[in-house]
């Protein structure tokens, strides 16, 4: 393992209203490498349990312990915080998968995704 996984645990949450919530623990977070990652997948997993439990997907909440910005990641971050944000795609999922290991690359698309040319970073540790 180069690095030790910053992402600790998480947690569903399902309310009155049938709308399953997800909420990641991190001890801590590269914000310019790390978190834009972190962010997507996790809300792909709260995708994916939705549909297979049935219920409607709500919110992402995103707890993070020690958010960083390394020091040979500044001139990426300026860089990145003068961009316009675009707007976000849509994922969608294959609508017959039914059980959460049964899901494959193929059964996701990212619809309408639009985005900047990339912004090369190493990592720090």
């Amino acid at each position: 393992m180069a690095l030790p996984p910053c992402h600790s645990f998480f947690q569903f949450f399902v309310n009155e209203k049938y709308e399953i919530s997800l909420q990641l623990y991190q001890r801590s977070g590269d914000l310019f490498l790390g978190v834009p990652f972190n962010i997507a997948s996790y809300s792909l997993l709260l995708l994916m349990v939705a549909q297979v439990t049935g219920l409607k997907p709500a919110e992402f909440i995103h707890t993070i312990g020690d958010t960083h910005i390394y020091s040979n990641h500044l001139e990426q971050v300026k860089i990145q915080l003068q961009r316009e944000p675009k707007k976000l795609p849509k994922v969608t999922l294959n609508p017959d998968i039914k059980n959460i290991f049964d899901f494959r690359f193929e059964d996701i698309s990212l619809e309408n995704y639009e985005h900047h040319d990339p912004i090369k970073g190493k990592v720090a540790v």
